[in-house]
């Protein structure tokens, strides 16, 4: 039987590689995305050049990774926190989630400029990878707690402007069909609302502009998101 304890050397790789990741994040804080270079790290960790590139062979790479490990920890964060509420208080699910991308992005402000701030220079995303899946969990989850909320919502949107499935993109229009049959593309259209009051806050709390005018933002939020919730016909 094949013991599945890692070998010292398996967890002296991986605390090398959190270590790299780590200090590239940090690098990112002080002097932007362009900051993060293979070469700046190794010298951080008293490591030669060449010896950096067997933990990652581009800085392409390690960008890659670090999005994924980023942008899958906050999707965790606000999965569990939606999860803990039960399914039949939609509004309290989607104060949940707001909660934890809010508390997850303050005490990681490094890693929300990352996946939500300036494109690292250069830099070209794969095709797929951690990251994309990331991206799909948290537009699913999104769309799932509009979708919850919808029965009480549809009645309540402003008359104006009718959507169709031609006004977003093929590939989520594909994913969001195939998810949720059923549901109209102005849900759609709220669920991009939706995400932009819930992130349109947290960002500018991020990025320096909320806390010199207000002393407690986390209020100005909790206000902000009770607001959209009322929005969609529902009490959290």
């Amino acid at each position: 039987m094949n013991d599945p304890t890692p070998s010292r050397r398996a967890r002296l790789r991986a605390q090398a590689s959190d270590e790299i990741k780590a200090i590239a994040l940090k690098l990112m804080a002080e002097g932007g995305p362009d900051a993060i270079s293979l070469r700046a790290i190794a010298r951080e960790m008293g490591m030669t050049a060449g010896a950096i590139y067997s933990y990652f062979a581009t800085r392409d790479d390690l960008v890659t990774t670090l999005i994924g490990d980023v942008y899958g920890a906050v999707v965790d964060a606000a999965e569990a926190a939606r999860d803990a509420v039960p399914a039949s208080d939609p509004g309290g699910r989607i104060m949940a989630w707001a909660q934890a991308v809010r508390e997850w992005a303050v005490a990681n402000p490094e890693g929300f400029r990352l996946i939500y701030g300036d494109p690292v220079p250069g830099y070209r995303a794969p095709e797929d990878g951690p990251g994309k899946d990331a991206e799909l969990r948290a537009c699913t989850g999104l769309v799932g707690l509009v979708a919850a909320a919808w029965p009480a919502a549809a009645a309540l949107q402003p008359d104006g402007r009718r959507y169709t499935w031609d006004d977003f993109d093929p590939g989520l229009v594909r994913h969001v069909r195939e998810e949720f049959p059923g549901l109209p593309p102005e849900a759609l259209a709220v669920t991009l609302r939706t995400w932009g009051r819930m992130h349109g806050l947290v960002a500018l709390e991020i990025y320096g502009h909320l806390r010199p005018l207000v002393h407690d933002p986390a209020a100005v939020y909790r206000d902000e998101m009770r607001d959209l919730i009322a929005s969609l016909g529902l009490t959290a």
